[in-house]
């Protein structure tokens, strides 16, 4: 029977933990290492090349363009305001920068991370130093290509043999402070974790001040080290921690004499494991499930009890529903769905109420469900992990509207300015950059216009607002981090209503503002309508708009339209959740 969500546990991102009797990790939980490595080196070229070229441009044919010809009079201008005070505290924030500094606190906190009883993290550690390093790496190469001359104007410190341009203070301060940041704001628990992921993000920005203070840099170099700094996190980040990359071909054999192993052993699945019975379906997509992907889950299924799985492909004609509805009628106990938000959706739809097990392999853009069960992103470890994990009862809700029949969601449906971002982002910038491409569709977006709503929730009475965007959830949090409904949760058998209306900057920030606030319960800004956000909890709530607004249902465009109705269906889906997740 599906069971509460356990307490979180080491070791089920399939990594051998000190005192750790298990055997260690399979070859289909390897994480690709040569390749991350040759991704990280390519992507390094660009960040020198794109950096190189920049410090080219402003030394050369942009020398004489604004804001350039300004930058000697903001150097001046720091020059005229210095007191001793001042000095003294810019000498401070001067030194976070420097090479000592920056060296031995990199090498202190990555001692600390691997030495520490009980808290081995080799990951975040080889992504602290492989930061740091990168950017160095970087800053030399285009010291070499870039000759720029420091700022005319009496210099506070002793000026290096390099050039002007990047800030090399600034860039390493970026990599260290920055990446103990991403640390502290992904690794720590707790309600201080982001003040102290505030303060490593300014500490950078107060060592750029005074590096311009101190007379060492033009305020374009200073830009510079802080671009550098922040790629070099970016790169390693992605490829160390973000687990997105693809897994690890299997070796030729290991896939036939794990299942043969397997079904050996039993013919029943690991109930201990799963809590299901019956065989196993797998269902993919093959625009974005590979015959290596496939071949890696396979010998995951085999090492979990559940040999001999049937593979079923989705099509463009028949997304997933066809494919379920066929597990369901041949007594499939557990559906296992490779693809994005909106393959997922598309078979949890067909599996709702019907007491079949999902689990989740997240090979899409924005993954949205996975991401919130703490599932990781790499095919193989998402596999482990929901194997290992517990079947946990999650809400569905139901959404119909004109030209929009009712279906099944997961995560999150609306209508608005983020219907019209997911609209307008190709495909092809979705397959180059991943989820990034929905924040430049987004920063389009930003002018449309606003519109009239009218609002009812629950059969109480009509509520009237004028709405940029409007959000159904089930799930709050989006791609990035990012938490758009604070309060909403797939269990708690409510759905959650957030209208967004900012009016200027001012609101913008509000509303920012809003986001970044801790909360437990249900947040509100604005209740009367008179704020740039409103939250509400809801059962079932009908809405009206005064004008056709385009709407999606789980990151897919479902077409314009007048009219939303969206229903919670309590404890509707059966899904798979790692230990710790939800």
């Amino acid at each position: 029977m599906p069971t509460a969500l356990p307490a979180r546990r080491a070791g089920v991102d399939g990594e051998q933990r000190p005192g750790d009797s298990r055997p260690g990790r399979s070859p289909a939980l390897t994480s690709g290492i040569g390749r991350a490595t040759v991704r990280v080196g390519a992507l390094t070229v660009c960040q020198a090349g794109l950096l190189t070229g920049f410090g080219l441009l402003i030394t050369g044919p942009a020398r004489d363009w604004w804001p350039l010809t300004v930058e000697d009079e903001v150097n001046e201008g720091f020059e005229r305001i210095r007191t001793h005070a001042l000095t003294s505290a810019s000498l401070i924030g001067s030194g976070a920068g420097n090479t000592s500094t920056v060296i031995g606190i990199t090498l202190l906190v990555c001692v600390g991370l691997v030495l520490i009883p009980r808290l081995p993290r080799w990951r975040e550690t080889v992504f602290l130093a492989a930061a740091v390093s990168l950017q160095a790496l970087v800053f030399l190469v285009i010291t070499e290509s870039v000759d720029r001359t420091r700022p005319d104007v009496e210099r506070l410190d002793a000026s290096p043999p390099t050039s002007s341009y990047t800030s090399g203070h600034t860039g390493a301060a970026t990599a260290l402070y920055g990446g103990l940041a991403v640390l502290a704001l992904s690794r720590v628990r707790g309600p201080w974790r982001k003040v102290l992921g505030a303060v490593f993000l300014l500490i950078p920005l107060l060592v750029g001040v005074a590096r311009l203070y101190r007379g060492m840099h033009h305020p374009t170099d200073v830009a510079g080290g802080l671009l550098n700094g922040g790629l070099s996190l970016l790169i390693v980040g992605r490829a160390v921690l973000a687990d997105d990359y693809a897994a690890a071909p299997v070796p030729a054999g290991a896939t036939e004499v794990a299942v043969a192993a397997a079904e050996s052993r039993t013919d029943q699945p690991d109930r201990r494991t799963t809590g299901t019975t019956g065989h196993t379906v797998v269902i993919v997509n093959p625009t974005v499930t590979g015959p290596a992907v496939r071949d890696t889950l396979r010998l995951v299924l085999a090492q979990h009890g559940r040999g001999a799985p049937v593979f079923a492909e989705t099509t463009a004609d028949d997304p997933g529903a066809g494919q379920a509805a066929e597990a369901v009628r041949g007594g499939a106990g557990l559906v296992v769905v490779c693809g994005g938000d909106g393959t997922v959706r598309t078979v949890a739809d067909v599996l709702a109420g019907t007491g079949v097990a999902l689990a989740i392999v997240p090979c899409g853009t924005g993954n949205l469900l996975a991401r919130h069960l703490g599932l990781p992103l790499d095919p193989a470890k998402a596999l482990h992990a929901a194997l290992a994990g517990t079947p946990h009862r999650l809400d569905l809700g139901r959404l119909e509207g004109d030209g929009v029949p009712a279906t099944h969601f997961t995560a999150m449906s609306g209508a608005g300015l983020d219907a019209a971002m997911l609209e307008h982002t190709s495909d092809r910038a979705k397959s180059a950059v991943g989820w990034p491409a929905y924040v430049v569709a987004g920063l389009r977006e930003l002018r449309s216009p606003r519109t009239r709503l009218t609002v009812r929730l629950d059969g109480g009475p009509e509520l009237h607002r004028s709405v940029r965007m409007v959000l159904l959830a089930n799930i709050g949090t989006v791609q990035g981090g990012t938490t758009l409904v604070p309060a909403a949760r797939p269990d708690d058998g409510l759905l959650d209503l957030a209208l967004y209306d900012p009016h200027g900057p001012a609101d913008w920030l509000r509303a920012l503002r809003v986001l970044l606030r801790p909360t437990s319960g249900r947040a509100s800004e604005g209740g009367k309508g008179g704020g740039p956000v409103e939250f509400f909890t809801f059962r079932r709530a009908e809405l009206h708009f005064a004008s056709p607004q385009p709407r999606e249902m789980d990151g897919d465009p479902v077409g314009a339209g007048l009219r939303l109705i969206a229903e919670v269906v309590p404890g509707a889906l059966i899904v798979l959740v790692p230990a710790g997740g939800a």
